[in-house]
């Protein structure tokens, strides 16, 4: 689920303006109102290209791409089989995302990211990063800008911000928005992430990294 408030409110204020705007402006051409998005140069979640990355990320072709799980799929890892309820679009300073929701069994739910990351240098060609997500009670807590402990174990701050999102099946989220993230990791390499829709709590999950190799799917033809 991969960082200021007067610029935050006053971008929010900007979008709605923005998307009224743009409303008004497109009405003869189709009858959807315009997606709300962050101001520029932050990209529309809905699109499909990704404009920060000039060469396309290299997969082995013996293996599934992450990016073209769809809803309703049904992914097995490593023999753990999910059904995928829901997926949110994310956009954020240029970077997209998307995050599946996951159910496996009975109420039990997970969240699996997928984004692209640039090499660590120039000659280096884009990756795939792959989180599952498992919630973990924050009881109240509120992700600090320093150091927190979480289970005895000490986080330091990642990176943290306000992302745009669309939701697409089963969420839990409404149709757009704005979520806030804060991202954390331990000494020992343990990721731990925080989000929360504006106007609601702050919620956590741990964050494992996966092998794009290590999904499967099982679609519906």
């Amino acid at each position: 689920m991969t960082v200021a408030v007067v610029l935050a409110v006053s971008a929010a204020i900007f979008v709605v303006v923005l998307g009224a705007f743009l409303g008004t402006r497109r009405s003869e051409r189709t009858a959807r109102p315009a997606p709300k998005r962050p101001p520029e140069p932050a990209p529309d979640p809905s699109s499909t290209t990704h404009p920060g990355l000039a060469r396309p990320v290299v997969l082995d072709p013996e293996h599934l791409d992450p990016r073209t799980i769809k809803v309703a799929d049904t992914i097995d890892r490593q023999g753990t089989r999910s059904r995928v309820l829901g997926a949110l679009h994310l956009a954020w300073q240029g970077n997209q995302w998307t995050e599946y929701l996951l159910e496996q069994g009975s109420r039990h739910y997970q969240w699996l990211s997928v984004r692209e990351r640039e090499g660590a240098t120039p000659d280096d060609p884009p990756h795939l990063e792959v989180y599952l997500l498992t919630p973990v009670p924050t009881e109240g807590m509120v992700p600090a800008k320093r150091m927190l402990i979480m289970e005895g174990v000490e986080f330091s701050p990642v990176q943290r911000g306000r992302a745009a999102f669309r939701s697409e099946g089963t969420t839990g989220y409404p149709d757009r928005g704005l979520v806030d993230f804060a991202d954390y990791r331990a000494a020992d390499g343990r990721l731990l992430s925080f989000n929360r829709v504006q106007g609601q709590q702050w919620t956590a999950a741990y964050a494992e990294p996966l092998s794009p190799g290590s999904i499967h799917v099982e679609r519906m033809l």
